[in-house]
């Protein structure tokens, strides 16, 4: 019995031991900050045969020279935890009050989404292009996903009203970006603060990371997703599940829109309708016919356009 006992403690003891390491594995993978490149399923698909590649490559050059003319400042705020954080911020050429803020996606940075800023910038819009904490030029020795950056954009939202005279703000993020957006929803925001547009968002931490570990790896959530979310909220002070935009946007008052490509793979569709459902403010909803993760813009941006004037001017 004794050596039944002892045996049982080191196996119990040796996987203890594995389950810990992969925590901190998937830990170094996914939320350390890093600036080796990840493998995301689903990351890799592209819109572009649906459309005529030699007109989008002209769209691209195009919007690419006009961002090079353009004078972007850099900006900072402190963030409630003591980091620096950057962004660039565009100034309209005449200043009406109007400003978004644009989020980015993970492992992105300030300097995408020049389509969408050149939009906004010729609507009349101050445009803030953050780069996340653990991104960019941001400090952060980890990524948020959303939750910890929902603070960081209050700050955010406070430079644009009380050193750029905003009075009427929108954020509009993409992927991670989306699921920061909608997570600051859900706090108390200035009433500046007038809508929230969110392209390819997920719903939670948790359940983002557990697809990327079924399709990546072909391991199930229980018991990583858990361990990880330990060793994360130990690391980086929280947790998977508490890293929630279905939560957040049950809080939020504001106009909602939420755009997703029916093709999603990184951020299965079925989370854009889950978000939809759980919102109680004003909302609207967009499934893009034949878009990927973070396509509409590029498969349908006349549509795209005149859905955003629609959603801003009501």
């Amino acid at each position: 019995m004794k050596k039944v006992i002892k045996w049982g403690g080191i196996v119990i003891a040796l996987l203890a031991v594995v389950f810990i390491g992969a925590g901190n594995y998937f830990y170094n993978v996914a939320v350390n900050r890093s600036d080796d490149p990840v493998e995301l399923y689903g990351g890799s698909q592209s819109a572009f045969s649906m459309v005529d590649e030699e007109e989008q490559q002209r769209k691209l050059e195009e919007v690419l020279e006009w961002t090079e003319q353009q004078s972007f400042h850099q900006v900072e705020v402190e963030s409630h935890d003591g980091l620096t954080l950057s962004a660039v911020l565009l100034k309209s050429g005449n200043p009406n009050g109007k400003a978004v803020i644009l989020a980015h996606g993970y492992k992105g940075s300030n300097e995408q989404m020049p389509g969408v800023t050149q939009f906004y910038h010729e609507q009349g819009f101050d445009v803030l292009k953050p780069d996340a904490r653990g991104h960019g030029k941001s400090e952060g020795s980890y990524i948020g996903y959303g939750w910890d950056d929902r603070k960081d954009y209050k700050r955010w939202i406070n430079l644009l009203i009380n050193e750029y005279d905003a009075q009427e703000i929108y954020l509009h993020g993409f992927s991670m970006g989306a699921a920061t957006v909608l997570m600051t929803s859900g706090e108390e925001l200035p009433s500046e603060v007038k809508g929230i547009i969110a392209d390819s968002g997920y719903t939670t931490v948790e359940e983002e990371l557990a697809h990327q570990l079924k399709y990546l790896y072909n391991l199930p959530a229980f018991p990583l997703m858990e361990i990880t979310s330990a060793v994360t909220k130990l690391r980086a002070g929280y947790t998977f599940t508490e890293a929630s935009a279905v939560d957040q946007v049950e809080k939020n008052k504001l106009p909602l829109f939420i755009i997703h490509g029916d093709q999603d793979k990184l951020v299965p569709t079925e989370m854009a309708e889950v978000l939809y459902e759980a919102a109680s403010s004003e909302k609207e909803i967009w499934i893009v016919p034949g878009a990927g993760h973070t396509e509409a813009y590029t498969v349908a941006e006349e549509e795209y356009q005149k859905r955003l004037k629609t959603f801003i001017g009501e």
